[in-house]
This record gives C-alpha cells, sequence and structure tokens, in this order.
C-alpha cells in the first residue's frame, strides 16, 4: 500500500507491505483522516515524545528508529476479518474508532507504532471491539473528526463547570475549537476565547465562542514558555486551568500565585470510550459543528506540504488525507 511513512525525521511516500488483520481484528481502507496538531509535533519532537511517555509511565513502544505512518483521526472502511471475530459490521460499513489495538507486543497507538500504521497509509487494521459504525448520512470527513472533537469534550467534563462558571479558551487550534464546540455543546455561556489569528477568531465564533479576544491588544499572553505562569498570575480566586493538546516546552510556574488563588491546575489526556461514541453521536445529530474545520484535502503525496501548510495558522483548521485520492 501507499502511504506517508515518518522515516528518520523526515516524511516520505512510500509503498509498504498491506497490513494483515489478526485475531479480533478488522481490515479497513482509509478514506479520510485528520493531520492531528501532535503529528507535527512528533515530527520533530518523537524523540522526546517517546522519553516523556516512558517517563510517565504510559505504555508507549512506539520505535523512533524504525518506520511509522501516523494519523489516528480516521474514518474507514471494512474490508475483511480477522480470526475469531463477531463479524456485526458489514463489509463496506464505514467505521470510525479509538486509535488503539492491542497486538502480541502489547496495547498499541495506532498512529504511533511501528506495527500498527495510521490513516497516512490506504489500508490499516483495528480491534473489532472498538470499531463504530458510522451513522448513515453522516458525512465520511465529518466522521474523521470524531477523534479530536472527542479530545474537546474530555477537556470540558475535566474541568467540572459549576453554574456561574465563564470559560476562557486560550489558543483557538484544532484542540481549542473542539473545547469551545463542547463547551456550546453543555449549553455553557458566555464562552471567551483568545487568539492572535484573525482566522482562527473567525473559526472560534463559527464554532460557538460569543466573544473573541485578540491578546495583542487585549490582555496579551505571550505564549510558552510561560503561558501556564501568566495563566496563573492572572486567573481570578478559584479559577480553573485546563491544559489541553500536546506541549513540548518546558514551563514554569510560580506556585505561591496558586496557593494565594486557591488554583486547581488539570491536564488531560485523550477521552473514555463513552465520550468518543456520544461525540459520533453529537456530530452526527448536528450538536457539534465540524463543517467549518475542515479547510484542506490532500492525497498520501500531499502530505509533507500539508505539515507544511499546517505551520501557518492563519492558512488552516484541519487538513484531511483522503488516501485513495
Amino acid at each position: 500500500m501507499r502511504a506517508a511513512v515518518l522515516r528518520n525525521a523526515r516524511l516520505l511516500v512510500d509503498t509498504l507491505p498491506e497490513p494483515v488483520p489478526g485475531p479480533g481484528e478488522v481490515l479497513v481502507r482509509t478514506l479520510a483522516c485528520g493531520i492531528c496538531g501532535s503529528d507535527l509535533h512528533a515530527l520533530k519532537h518523537a524523540p522526546r515524545m517517546v522519553e516523556a511517555a516512558r517517563e510517565s509511565g504510559l505504555p508507549f513502544t512506539l520505535d523512533v528508529t524504525r518506520d511509522v505512518v501516523m494519523g489516528h483521526e480516521f474514518c474507514a472502511e471494512v474490508l475483511d476479518f480477522g480470526p475469531h471475530t463477531e463479524r456485526a459490521l458489514k463489509p463496506g460499513a464505514r467505521v470510525v474508532s479509538m486509535p488503539l489495538a492491542a497486538g502480541a507486543s502489547g496495547v498499541q497507538a495506532i498512529g504511533y507504532s511501528n506495527d500498527y500504521p495510521g490513516g497516512y497509509g490506504e489500508l490499516m487494521v483495528l480491534s473489532e471491539l472498538l470499531a463504530l459504525e458510522v451513522p448513515n448520512g453522516l458525512a465520511t470527513e465529518h466522521a474523521a473528526l470524531t477523534e479530536p472533537m472527542a479530545v474537546g469534550v474530555h477537556a470540558v467534563a475535566k474541568a467540572r463547570l459549576e453554574p456561574g462558571d465563564a470559560p476562557l479558551v486560550v489558543g483557538c487550534g484544532p484542540v481549542g475549537l473542539a473545547v469551545i464546540a463542547a463547551l456550546r455543546l453543555r449549553g455553557t455561556e458566555p464562552i471567551v476565547a483568545a487568539d492572535f489569528s484573525p482566522a482562527r477568531r473567525v473559526l472560534a465564533e463559527r464554532m460557538g465562542a460569543h466573544v473573541v479576544v485578540d491578546p495583542a491588544r487585549q490582555r496579551p499572553i505571550d505564549g510558552v514558555p510561560g503561558l501556564l505562569h501568566q495563566l496563573m498570575r492572572d486567573a481570578p480566586r478559584e479559577a480553573r486551568v485546563v491544559v489541553a493538546g500536546v506541549c513540548m516546552e518546558d514551563d514554569r510556574i510560580r506556585p505561591m500565585h496558586g496557593i494565594n488563588k486557591e488554583l486547581s491546575l488539570q491536564f488531560v489526556l485523550g477521552y473514555t470510550p463513552e465520550e468518543f461514541a456520544g461525540t459520533l453521536a453529537a456530530i452526527a445529530e448536528g450538536r457539534i459543528p465540524v463543517a467549518p474545520l475542515v479547510t484542506g484535502r490532500v492525497g498520501v503525496d500531499g502530505v509533507p506540504g500539508a505539515f507544511e501548510a499546517l505551520a501557518r495558522p492563519d492558512t488552516h483548521a484541519k487538513i484531511l488525507i483522503e488516501p485513495w485520492r
């Protein structure tokens, strides 16, 4: 199969052996796969990501010296089944899935695994138990955004919102926009969003923000490193700071800011299976608007250029890879 491969810290297009489904697994054809901000980080910082994951005790088995086919935000078509499968899904069914697999070497993160290729290639192998059929009528490109939208849903759940809270979303990249959508889903208001990019501020409004702020004009935030310090310094008493998305830089905080104001600092990662399934349903029912996020589409050959384009925040929000192109 053809795929965009992370090899020696570079993205290359190559032909790879087709994956074979094992026990309890299904073979699928990738229909659409989003490029995640963590993929952009992995291109430059994969060894540091692996080191941090292992220091944190996560079962991260990625070997950065071997090929990796990234891509964990996907919608795919069922083609075939491995042994010992229930076959409740029919060939041709469209599915999404949490990007996890339990292979012979343990739990694998699809898209960050040497053994389980992600959606940057034509074919993938998924766990049958985790595959969810896409409801009829839901566009493939919208279904592919289930994974990043679920990240926002999980972050909002971890925020433990209370009556009267007025959330501020700092940074309106894909994760920030997913958080805005999740806040809107809960009926929270007012939602305030801040980003230096005019294009992203427009997207924030389309996703449900009631007020958008240009930090260059109002309460400027200089960015990382130092962002957490500034947020804690400027936050009101008893505020909750939720950190969502991948940050590769070290930061430094002043604990007395948190102590004096009794702040809560919450870091989040991923989502639960229930949140993932609920996000798919919310997108299918139109309660999470995802159409504004899709700003570009490429085939496998266009992946390296798409990474370059995503470095310019005024150009794109979410570029989808459609390997069949």
